[in-house]
């Protein structure tokens, strides 16, 4: 094992988008449980800061993999397209149409139920443009399409976390 290996690599998993979520958190334990610094306290404080330079990277590495949507991004990036989302906001005209019209189903949902038939909503279409991300990638080897994927899942993302704070506030 290398500092400097991929995610992939470093998890000794293929490189590809579709991953089992319990394998990627199984890796992670086992590569945490051999670079804890704790393991290294009787060798020294050079071997525990190199201990937790380990630790830090197997945790960061643990949460890009296990999250598809940080997943498919580094996918993309390990393939030469990086994402952008702050500079490259370009989407297609039907999908703004679509998050216009969620956004003014969100302003006029006045009852709970009306927001969480519209959280069901979204989340049945990320799931949709997840499965479509998979593709991209896995498939048909597209990172140029798979990182318009990941820009549009972007989006989709925080309306949803939009929708929880609506929901959690009416919880309250």
């Amino acid at each position: 094992m290398k500092l400097d290996d991929d995610d992939f690599t470093l998890f000794d998993l293929p490189r590809r988008h579709a991953l089992d979520r319990a394998e990627i958190d199984s890796r992670w334990r086992a590569l945490q449980s051999q670079v804890h610094p704790d393991r290294f306290a009787a060798q020294g404080d050079a071997a525990q800061r190199l201990a937790m330079q380990w630790a830090v990277r197997v945790n960061q590495a643990h949460q890009r993999l296990k999250d598809p949507l940080r997943r498919a991004a580094y996918l993309c990036e390990l393939a030469g397209v990086p994402i952008e989302a702050e500079n490259n906001t370009a989407m297609p005209a039907d999908f703004l149409m679509q998050q216009m019209a969620w956004r003014e189903a969100l302003d006029d949902a006045h009852e709970v139920a009306d927001v969480q038939a519209l959280e069901d909503e979204v989340e049945r279409e990320e799931r949709g443009l997840l499965a479509d991300l998979a593709n991209r990638l896995d498939l048909h080897n597209d990172p140029r399409a798979a990182a318009g994927q990941v820009r549009a899942l972007m989006f989709v993302r925080r309306f949803r976390q939009d929708i929880e704070r609506r929901l959690d506030r009416a919880d309250h």
